[in-house]
């Protein structure tokens, strides 16, 4: 047996990584075969404050992305913050938890204290092969550094434009040292996830240098589909067959405007009395909000999840949705798989999802007024209905396979660059 051939029977006994790492080396003349080669699963750090049950975009996004990258073969070894209840929903390879901490002004999030000895040595320890960083915090300061001194490669997740919202919690002053730490954060990563193109070209206006690579979001269409409906639902919302149910879902914060839709709701009615406003979701803002609408029946139905949720999405109308700063906004995508037309401003997933007046309407940013008079013109329950099944066929074209895909590719052209970078 020749040199060559010990070289490589001994190889055959290596582990997984050390060969992609060799067929790596093999292939730098021709960067091209790379793409072709027969991977072995990624072996992934997920850095996260918020992680499923908790109720957040994010945090489901995340949920679903980490269920297609294991299912796809790869290792998730996650890293978070402690949390009172379980996700019952993925049970990861291998895990550190970190003492948490509540955010102020914001009830229900946390992010978690960068205990840095216990993260170094769970780090060491996991031998993995990138770290993607979701959040920003503490936790994911820390494992920036010491992912860098390990020299693992690092990819991260923008999500929440917190640079944008600060304004709504008496913090504007934050806002330019927020921004100025989020873009050194992440231009100190080999790559950046987006959720939307929107996001993107608004990161590259803020200065952002580092590449941005969109990994868009899914839908669970057992969870929302319009087979959840519920009459008894409609009638506990004393809703008759001629009454128009409008429905917002999502975190009741000031960046999320639902006073705006208390305002128009409250307009609808001296027009017309056969309309409810239905309001899921807790938050910060929940207590000046149900003040705004004492004079009014706005029904507020609390944090919903499961089988729940899914009714209260199939047994509504219409969907409204008056954020104008959302990085994407799941909810949207999860009214149309539910069969409603929706009402939101032309950015982010409504604008890449919504066809206007065919499955909903969309407003102008910055333009209340048009907002609220999209809500005033409301047309009556025959039409949204009609209009409703066809958002739920477009929905139903969009799953979490794709974002799953983008999200692989993304982890493995960081890995590719490290390990073309480390054999040149």
């Amino acid at each position: 047996m020749t040199e060559s051939a010990n070289d490589l029977g001994c190889m055959q006994d290596e582990p997984a990584r050390f060969q992609f790492q060799f067929k790596h080396m093999q292939s730098r003349m021709d960067v091209q075969t790379v793409s072709t080669l027969i991977r072995p699963g990624l072996k992934i750090a997920i850095v996260t404050d918020t992680w499923a049950p908790e109720i957040n975009g994010v945090a489901h996004s995340l949920l679903q992305l980490c269920k297609g990258l294991q299912q796809q073969g790869n290792s998730i070894f996650l890293i978070r913050p402690e949390q009172s209840e379980s996700c019952h929903d993925f049970r990861p390879d291998q895990e550190c938890l970190v003492r948490a901490q509540s955010i102020p002004k914001y009830s229900g999030l946390q992010f978690g204290w960068p205990q840095l000895i216990k993260l170094s040595k769970a780090l060491k320890k996991a031998q993995v092969d990138i770290v993607h960083i979701v959040t920003e915090g503490p936790l994911g300061f820390a494992m920036l550094q010491l992912a860098r001194s390990l020299q693992i490669p690092v990819s991260s997740g923008f999500h929440s434009a917190f640079h944008d919202f600060s304004r709504f919690f008496d913090l504007a002053f934050l806002m330019k040292p927020v921004q100025h730490y989020l873009r050194w954060f992440h231009n100190n990563t080999q790559l950046t996830c987006v959720p939307s193109q929107d996001t993107a070209d608004a990161l590259h206006r803020l200065g952002f240098s580092c590449p941005l690579v969109v990994v868009g979001r899914g839908v669970d269409h057992s969870r929302f589909s319009p087979s959840h409906y519920r009459a008894e639902l409609r009638q506990q919302w004393q809703a008759d067959e001629h009454t128009r149910v409008m429905l917002y879902v999502g975190r009741l914060s000031p960046e999320k405007e639902v006073d705006v839709l208390i305002s128009a709701y409250r307009s609808m009615l001296a027009m017309d009395a056969r309309t409810k406003l239905v309001i899921v979701g807790d938050g910060p803002d929940l207590e000046r909000l149900m003040q705004l609408a004492k004079s009014l029946d706005v029904i507020f139905m609390g944090s919903l999840s499961g089988q729940a949720l899914s009714e209260a999405y199939a047994s509504a109308d219409v969907f409204v949705f008056a954020s104008q700063i959302e990085t994407f906004g799941n909810v949207v995508l999860e009214a149309m798989a539910s069969g409603l037309p929706v009402i939101a401003y032309n950015a982010a997933c409504a604008q890449l999802h919504v066809r206007n007046q065919q499955t909903g309407w969309l407003c102008h940013l910055s333009r209340t007024d048009e907002f609220i008079r999209l809500m005033q013109q409301l047309p009556q329950r025959a039409k949204l209905k009609t209009m409703g099944i066809e958002a739920a066929k477009d929905a139903a074209k969009i799953g979490w396979q794709y974002p799953v895909q983008q999200f692989e590719h993304a982890l493995y052209r960081v890995v590719d660059q490290a390990m073309m970078s480390q054999w040149s």
